[in-house]
Order: structure tokens, then sequence, then C-alpha cells
């Protein structure tokens, strides 16, 4: 039984939302994000990424930078720029890319769903970037970016937020990148408990994007449970900030790999060795995106390929049956010797959102080889958090990005 709750957001003055709202701070690297406080002074970035209001050599760790950024959202909330909500509401939240719409519910699930493993996680995360934000979040005592959730689809839940979308929004506004956000804010006490009902049917709901943020979350829920012995459960640092969607209106996005050297093959015998595991077919200048599961395509030397998979390699296994580890196991491990690609230096990543040109670009700069994925599905991403297994790294990429800075979650 999943608990999703309305909450009293803060949110921006409907005149500046557009300016306030900001890409997830793990978009950028640090001169990326400089140069986008830069550009616009109102980005909620500069709350996410305080380290930009320092100079280059200070440590982005240091606790000055986690008080500025708690600093910053104060003098924003004293500035009039966000404002507090008189009454718990949820909001829905559509995003709108090159013609396709998602629309999700923002609300508060509950640290104790994550805990007792009802939101379900695919991701092992790693422990320094688990104690950044949970910091930020401890310091600015607000959670500032939601998480990305997945729950299997409920008419229930959509007939309310086709009802909603009919409505005047909050926010509509286009991103600089062409994305389209519209919001609603859905405040009547009959939609409300229907909508809180409905998701308690609910025995799963998925950590699409966010597992950094919502174990961040969770922490800090848990530290303040133990400097609060006498709390009821109801406080709001026992909830996270959340936008939930419905599973049919997510696509995955296909995540590429790009790596520097053929282990010391050349390429005669690296596609001898590559054919052991995969049929391969020379398909010319043209890029090659696969349209069907255990197909790769694979740019070498200016041409581009062709790999299928041979039936023999194929598992039903929710991990192992996973394209990205298909990938893995029979070529970037057998072949090219990359066995962890968390630490290997000779591979890197390129989200699917880029296309495919910009994997001709790094063959053509700093890399000898690019592989073209086949997407991992929502329904795959599903299996593998129900059978409590994890995905390799890098096997998802989520398209459009929530924007951080339209909602905030106020943990007093």
């Amino acid at each position: 039984m999943a608990t999703i709750k309305p909450f009293k957001a803060l949110r921006p003055r409907e005149d500046v939302a557009s300016r306030v709202a900001a890409l997830p701070y793990d978009v950028y690297n640090r001169e990326e994000a400089l140069e986008e406080v830069l550009k616009e002074p109102l980005s909620f970035l500069k709350v996410d990424r305080a380290e930009t209001q320092f100079a280059k050599d200070f440590s982005p760790y240091d606790a000055k930078v986690y008080a500025k950024a708690r600093d910053i959202l104060q003098d924003m909330m004293h500035e009039g720029l966000l404002i507090r909500e008189a009454n718990d509401c949820y909001y829905v939240y559509e995003l709108i890319m090159d013609g396709r719409s998602q629309t999700g519910l923002v609300g508060c699930a509950t640290i104790d769903d994550y805990l007792n493993n009802i939101i379900k996680k695919h991701e092992k995360t790693r422990e320094d970037k688990e104690i950044d934000r949970t910091t930020h979040v401890d310091v600015c005592n607000a959670q500032t970016g939601p998480i990305f959730l997945a729950y299997r689809s409920r008419k229930t839940i959509n007939d309310v937020v086709d009802l909603i979308k009919k409505t005047t929004p909050l926010y509509d506004f286009v991103a600089p990148d062409g994305v389209r956000h519209v919001v609603w804010k859905l405040d009547q006490a009959s939609d409300i408990e229907l909508i809180s009902t409905e998701f308690k049917t609910l025995d799963s709901i998925y950590i699409a994007d966010g597992h950094h943020r919502t174990a961040s979350a969770v922490k800090v829920g848990l530290k303040r449970r133990t400097a609060n012995p006498r709390y009821t459960g109801n406080e709001e640092f026992n909830f996270f900030l959340s936008v939930l969607f419905p599973h049919d209106q997510l696509m995955i996005l296909d995540y590429n790999r790009v790596v520097k050297d053929l282990n010391g093959l050349n390429k005669d015998e690296f596609l001898s060795e590559v054919g052991k595991a995969c049929f391969v077919e020379e398909m010319g200048f043209e890029p090659f995106q696969p349209a069907e599961k255990a197909t790769f395509g694979m740019y070498l030397e200016g041409l581009w390929y062709k790999l299928t998979v041979k039936d023999e390699l194929r598992s039903e296994d929710p991990v192992e049956g996973l394209d990205v580890s298909l990938l893995q196991n029979h070529i970037l491990t057998s072949v090219l010797n990359i066995k962890d690609i968390r630490t290997d230096k000779r591979i890197d990543f390129v989200g699917g959102i880029r296309g495919l040109k910009e994997l001709e670009k790094r063959v053509n700069s700093d890399m000898k080889i690019a592989f073209s994925m086949y997407p991992t599905s929502i329904n795959e991403l599903f299996e593998v958090s129900d059978a409590d297994r994890l995905m390799p790294p890098k096997s998802t990429w989520f398209e459009p990005k929530l924007r951080s800075g339209l909602f905030i979650h106020e943990l007093k």
C-alpha cells in the first residue's frame, strides 16, 4: 500500500516561474552550471549548485557552500520570488517535448515506503553523491529537486488528471531547450481524497530517476527521527518531493557507449572476436539505430555495423537479458576488457537525446569505437526492480527532465 500525500509547496511566482525553473543539478558540470547562472540570475541552479557563487577553486563540498544555498533560498522567499501555498494540494505537471506529452502528479512519498521496498530501486548509489545531497537537504531544510517516480497506470487517477488539465494552468512556458512545461493545481478535497485513496491500492512504485536524491531524503528523515524521538510520522521530514508518472506515458531513450581503443586488436581481429557473439552486418555510412532487442549499432573507422546477438547467448533473466548486459558481457568485458564501467576511464556514455551524430563526433575526435543501443523499456525496469535486482550503470536515459525550483518541499 503506497502513501502519497498533498503538501504546501514553496513555488515560484507565476511571472518568474520560467526563469526560476532549472534542469537538475547533476546535468551540469561546474563550468556549465556557472555559465547557466550567469546567463539567468534567477535560475534555481544557484540554490542546487551554490558553488557557482564562489571562486572556481573553492570546494563544492565546503560547509559555506551549503549555507549559501540556504541563504539564497531564503532570500528568494523574502524577495517574493517564491511563495508558500496556503493549503495542502497536489499539482499536475505536463512536459511536452517534440510533440510528445507526459503528465505526472506532484506530491510527497514517504520514506517508510522506501525503507519497506514499496518504492523500489534499480540502481546502486554512490556514497559521495549521497553525502552531498543529504547535506544540501539538511542545511536548506528543504527538498529542492523532485524524484521521478513511475507507477502502473490507473484509469481513476488518469481521469482526475485529465479533468484538471481542462482548467486554467498555474504555469505554462517553453524552456530554452524547447520543452514546454504546464502546471495545474489540484486542490479540491474530493479530488485529493480520491487520488490519495487510489495510490493506496498500489503495491509498488518505482524510482525512474533520482536514486541519490531519494536516498538522501531518507537519510535526512532518519536523522531527524533520531533527533525527535517523539515523532509521529506526520512531520514533513518523513516525506520526500516526487513527481509520479503512469508507466504508459514514459519513454526511455537509449544510453550509448563510446570506447577509446580496441584493447590492442586491429580492426579485423576485433571484428572476428565480436563475430563469436554476434552476427555482424556492414550498414554503410548512415548512422544505425537498433529497432529491436539484442541488436546494437557499431561505428568503427567511418562505417556503421549492425550487431545481432546470437540466440544461444540471450537470456530470460531480468538483468542478464538487458541489452546493456548483453553488450557488457559479450563485447565490452570479453573482447575489450572493460570490466567495471563505473571506474574504467576507457569508456564514456552518451545519452540518446544527443543523437547518433554525437557518437560519430566522439569517435572522430577522442574515441575509437561507438555502440548505439536499443533502449531499455519501462517494463524491463519494473521487472528488475520487482526482482530486487539492480541494473548495470547507465541503463536508462529519461527525457524530458523534470525542472527543479517549480516545487519545493520544506521539512519544517
